[in-house]
C-alpha cells in the first residue's frame, strides 16, 4: 500500500486537479465545517469508484495523457474503475486548506479523491501539496536520508538497509531469467 499526505484547498477546481493547472471553476466554501468534511470522508473509505484525472500518468496509444492534452488533443474521460482506501482521515481544517492522511492500493489517484470530496461539499477543491510518505515497505521517516548525511558511507548504509527490506517481498516482485540469455520483460 501507499501513503500519502495531501494538503487540499476548499472553493477552487483546476485542469489538472493541483495547483499547477488553470483554475476552471471558483465556488463558495465558507458553510463547510469541519463534521461536514469528516463526514463525507467515511463515503471514500473501503473500496469506491474513481475516475483517473485527465491530466495523469496513464496513456492512450503509447502516449501519456497528459502530454495528449498539452498538446490539445481530445482526450475522453477514462471510465470509473475500483480502487481501494485502506484508511482516510482529517488532520487538520483551516479553511480553505485542508490536510489529510491517506492509505490507499495502487492505481488510486489522491488528485481524484480531493475533486470528488469538493464536488460531495457541493464545492469544489484540489490538491496544493502532496507528499508520499509510504511506498511498500519504505517510510519517509524511517528511510528518507536527509541531506546532511549525504556522504557515502551513510548512502551505502541506507541502501543495505533498503535492499534488506526489499528481499523480504514475495519473490514474484523480482524479475527472474528463467533460461541464460533470455531477456527480462517487466509486465505493468
Amino acid at each position: 500500500s501507499q501513503k500519502y499526505t495531501a494538503i487540499g484547498l476548499l472553493g477552487k477546481a483546476t485542469d489538472t486537479l493541483d495547483a499547477t493547472g488553470k483554475v476552471t471553476e471558483e465556488k463558495p466554501y465558507d458553510q463547510i465545517t469541519k463534521g461536514d468534511l469528516e463526514n463525507v470522508l467515511q463515503k471514500f473509505t473501503g473500496e469506491i469508484m474513481q475516475v483517473p484525472p485527465l491530466y495523469s500518468a496513464l496513456k492512450k496509444d503509447g502516449e501519456r495523457l497528459s502530454t495528449l492534452m498539452k498538446r490539445g488533443e481530445a482526450v475522453e474521460a477514462k471510465p470509473a474503475r475500483a480502487v481501494r482506501v485502506y484508511s482516510l482521515s482529517l488532520q487538520q481544517f483551516q479553511p480553505p486548506l485542508f490536510t489529510l492522511d491517506v492509505e490507499c492500493g495502487g492505481g488510486f489517484y489522491v488528485r481524484s479523491l480531493v475533486s470528488d470530496i469538493g464536488k460531495e461539499l457541493s464545492t469544489c477543491a484540489t490538491v496544493q501539496e502532496l507528499t508520499r510518505t509510504k511506498q511498500g515497505p519504505f517510510t519517509l521517516e524511517e528511510h528518507a536520508l536527509h541531506e546532511d548525511k549525504w556522504t557515502i558511507d551513510e548512502i551505502a548504509q541506507s541502501l543495505e538497509h533498503c535492499t534488506s527490506l526489499l528481499s523480504g517481498e514475495p519473490p514474484h516482485k523480482k524479475l527472474k531469467t528463467e533460461h541464460p540469455g533470455e531477456t527480462a520483460v517487466s509486465c505493468e
